[in-house]
Parts: C-alpha cells; sequence; structure tokens
C-alpha cells in the first residue's frame, strides 16, 4: 500500500469516528498510525482539523487534505531530510487578520501560517486551510490550498512572488 493509500484510509476511518460522535481525536490512532504520521511529517491534530471541517462543513474534501499532506510531506523529506522540526507557531505568533502586504490583506497571515505548515510548526490549535484561509484562497482565484503552500515554498521567502502569484490567480 502506497502512503497515499495509507492516509485516505486514515482519514475516513478517522472520519468515520468523528460521524459515531468520538471527539477524543487522539484515540483514532494506533501505534501504527502514530508511526505512519511521523514518517509522512503529520501530526495527530492536522489530520483531525481536516476530518472535522470536512465533516461538518463538507470542505476541505479528503482530496485536499491528502493533497496538502502530500507538499508537506514532500517538504519533510526534501528539505527536512525527514527530521521534525522542534519550533512551533502559535496564533499569538501569526500576523493579524487584518495585515495587509503589497495591498493584500490576509496575505502576512495565510504566508505565515503555510510557512509554519511546510515545516511542521504549526501550534495544534491553528490550521491551515481553516475557513478564514479558504475564504481568502477562494476570493482570490480559487486558489487551491496545496497549490498555496507550493507557491509559498517555491518562493522561499519572498513574500512579493507570493503576491504576484496571488494577483495573477485573481
Amino acid at each position: 500500500m502506497t502512503w497515499n493509500d495509507k492516509f485516505l484510509e486514515l482519514f475516513r476511518r478517522c472520519l468515520s469516528a468523528y460521524q459515531e460522535g468520538n471527539k477524543d481525536f487522539m484515540s483514532y490512532y494506533s501505534p501504527e498510525d502514530f508511526t505512519f504520521l511521523g514518517e509522512v511529517g503529520y501530526k495527530p491534530r492536522e489530520l483531525f482539523d481536516f476530518v472535522e471541517d470536512f465533516s461538518d462543513e463538507g470542505v476541505p474534501s479528503e482530496s485536499t487534505a491528502l493533497l496538502v499532506a502530500a507538499v508537506r510531506r514532500d517538504y519533510f523529506l526534501v528539505v527536512q531530510g525527514g527530521q521534525a522540526s522542534s519550533q512551533e507557531t502559535s496564533r499569538d505568533d501569526l500576523p493579524s487578520f487584518s495585515d495587509e502586504f503589497e495591498g493584500i490583506a490576509y496575505l502576512p497571515r495565510i504566508i505565515a501560517k503555510a510557512e509554519a505548515k511546510l515545516k511542521g510548526e504549526l501550534h495544534p490549535d491553528v490550521m491551515f486551510s481553516c475557513g478564514g484561509d479558504r475564504n481568502f484562497l477562494r476570493e482570490n482565484g480559487e486558489i487551491h490550498p496545496a497549490d498555496f503552500l507550493r507557491h509559498v515554498w517555491a518562493s522561499e521567502g519572498d513574500s512579493s512572488k507570493v503576491a504576484q502569484f496571488v494577483r495573477q490567480s485573481s
């Protein structure tokens, strides 16, 4: 079984548990699941956030969860050499919702979240591709969250390149 099949099987199993009323996401995972998540650079809460939003709101889809996980996995294996970061980015570390970059409101916040997502550094209470992120991406050209992550990665810290991508997408 390839990693993507394992991820989708785990997503569906977690979704079933959540829909059956189990909100204790840590109980969803077997020791093998924890190992698997570590191998792809994912945290248990990250998967749960996608499961919860999909169950409650119908978005993001399981394919979006997989594609976002694929970008994180690639970054984890290629850039981080399979080594998890010990840093953590909390809500207080993020730019505010109203901050702007090159006239684009929310852009500094979603870039910071994307950079932390790539590095596996988001605090468990912060989700990349939350409702606010999805709204920003939808309003700026229907940008897919995984595409946004890849552009942030490719920009190598140059927010102007990300702003240009957002403007071109709109």
